[in-house]
């Protein structure tokens, strides 16, 4: 197993070099590479011709963690994306794709250093300003629920969830995360937000936006507003599973963009 050293944590990371432009891909929260593969969330899985890296965020997967909750805010997930990057892409941009936790990451890193990256393709954007308080409250229930009640109570409370309808027939997983990190992971979640509209609209590079229908925690809200306040945005919006089997063709063609 790679892993790769940041402060209180160890990454664990898969490379794939076949030459071409350099990619970043990152996951949800309480998800991890191999997680979002099952959920069909894995946009990398078809490219090739590219120099893709693909990591577990701290706590989650194979990576290791600490219960602090402000390790898993989305601002030091950005730390330890930047790190990475300066140790895999050294003065080069880099394309990020990557779902709700991981598309927060991005753009926090991208508020940042906006001059690392060369495009986006981020998925499900999570709640955020507005709607961000009400999820917040939600993740901090999660928590003191795990502690108070245990895991099987949590993961009783999480098979009642409506899923989205793009999501209906995807297999029922369970969190890749460590039981003993998952309070403090959804604590870091609670404290976490989007960079403000002013900063995310400094960032002048294609990206296209992929949300869909009927989840609360992950609102076409955001997705739209997103596409507002960011100059070179596109937004797509599935309704069904089959639009969200054609994602990983997306990423395709944004990497085919004149920007690569």
């Amino acid at each position: 197993m790679h892993r790769f050293p940041v402060p209180h944590a160890e990454l664990a990371w898969a490379f794939s070099d076949e030459s071409g432009p350099a990619v970043v891909q990152l996951h949800g929260l309480t998800s991890s590479r191999a997680r979002d593969r099952l959920l069909d969330l894995d946009l990398g899985r078809e490219l090739s011709g590219t120099r893709l890296l693909r990591y577990d965020a701290r706590g989650h997967g194979h990576s290791s963690g600490r219960p602090e909750p402000a390790d898993y805010r989305w601002s030091n997930l950005a730390d330890d994306l930047l790190r990475l990057l300066d140790r895999w892409f050294p003065g080069e941009q880099v394309h990020g794709v990557g779902p709700s936790m991981g598309t927060a990451t991005l753009l926090h890193a991208a508020v940042r250093e906006p001059d690392r990256f060369s495009g986006f393709t981020l998925l499900l954007p999570p709640t955020a300003w507005e709607t961000r308080r009400a999820r917040a409250g939600d993740y901090d229930r999660l928590a003191d629920l795990i502690e108070t009640q245990g895991l099987e109570r949590f993961l009783a409370d999480c098979r009642d969830e409506v899923r989205p309808p793009a999501a209906v027939g995807d297999p029922d997983t369970v969190p890749h995360v460590p039981v003993e990190l998952l309070p403090s992971i959804y604590r870091g979640a609670a404290l976490s937000d989007l960079p403000a509209a002013d900063e995310l609209a400094t960032i002048d590079v294609p990206t296209t936006i992929l949300a869909w229908v009927g989840d609360l925690a992950h609102p076409v809200s955001t997705a739209q507003a997103l596409a507002r306040i960011m100059p070179r945005t596109r937004l797509s919006v599935a309704s069904d599973a089959e639009e969200v089997r054609g994602w990983p063709a997306i990423l395709a063609n944004d990497l085919a963009g004149p920007t690569h």
